[in-house]
């Protein structure tokens, strides 16, 4: 079963990646094909700078999950590495819990903000303004979940797992 999950979490995270790819490479060319028909021909669509700034907050905060899960955020451990294990531990474990409160707060303040953006239509494209809120309920959902797994893994006695970003040394 467990293994089943890591499988699903996997493809879950891989997908996840793929629509960063996709957005950042939409942005890229509707910005830049903007630019070239503002400078070159005197005109421009209207539509891409309201479509790639909803692709930004979804690409920053879809971005914060896939981050989180590679262990990529900047950390502070020079106090937790100079205690003993059982300090770690119990860093570890309330830091975790504190996480899920500031998720819990997070995810509470979008869901508010998406519903009541739903109904407010950006001016030049039409899309609801509550999809650029609905990136913060993925991101509070998806930051929850991973805050959760690795609180629950502190709380069995599991030790965190060793991660590396891509590209670093040694990785």
């Amino acid at each position: 079963m467990i293994a089943r999950l890591a499988r699903l979490s996997d493809r879950v995270f891989a997908l996840a990646e793929w629509l960063l790819v996709l957005a950042l490479g939409i942005m890229v060319v509707m910005v830049f094909g903007n630019v070239v028909l503002r400078y070159a021909f005197n005109s421009g669509i209207t539509v891409t700078d309201e479509i790639s700034r909803l692709l930004f907050v979804w690409l920053t905060f879809l971005g914060a999950v896939v981050v989180l899960r590679q262990g990529g955020h900047l950390g502070f451990d020079l106090v937790t590495g100079a205690l003993p294990k059982a300090g770690r531990h119990v860093c570890r474990i309330i830091s975790g819990l504190l996480i899920l409160v500031c998720c819990a707060v997070f995810l509470w303040g979008a869901w508010l903000q998406t519903a009541l953006n739903m109904g407010n239509l950006a001016p030049v494209s039409g899309v609801p303004l509550g999809w650029t809120y609905a990136s913060a309920v993925v991101a509070g959902v998806g930051l929850g979940l991973l805050a959760l797994v690795d609180l629950t893994a502190a709380l069995m006695g599991q030790e965190p797992p060793e991660r590396h970003m891509e590209g670093e040394a040694g990785a």
